[in-house]
């Protein structure tokens, strides 16, 4: 099974790649895929590219449903991680 998963951008790289934040594990991602994404923005993550950008609070609401899960996925940022 494959899961994509909200993230939020940390931190702009060149040739369109992004650090991102999930769950507070900083990982980089490719934003070949999306367009206007800016620090802050959440994205759709799946194996290394984002895939569409996401609005804030329906990122956070997913988020808050996967940790319901108690798989450890979709705990959100610290404070810190925020824009």
């Amino acid at each position: 099974m494959c899961l994509a998963v909200p993230a939020r951008v940390i931190e702009l790289l060149e040739d369109d790649r992004a650090t991102v934040s999930l769950g507070g594990v900083k990982v980089a991602c490719s934003l070949a895929l999306v367009e206007g994404v800016a620090v802050g923005d959440y994205v759709i993550v799946h194996v290394g590219y984002a895939l569409s950008k996401l609005d804030p609070e329906e990122a956070e609401r997913t988020l808050a449903l996967l940790a319901e899960t108690g798989t450890g996925i979709g705990a959100l940022p610290p404070a810190s991680d925020a824009a």
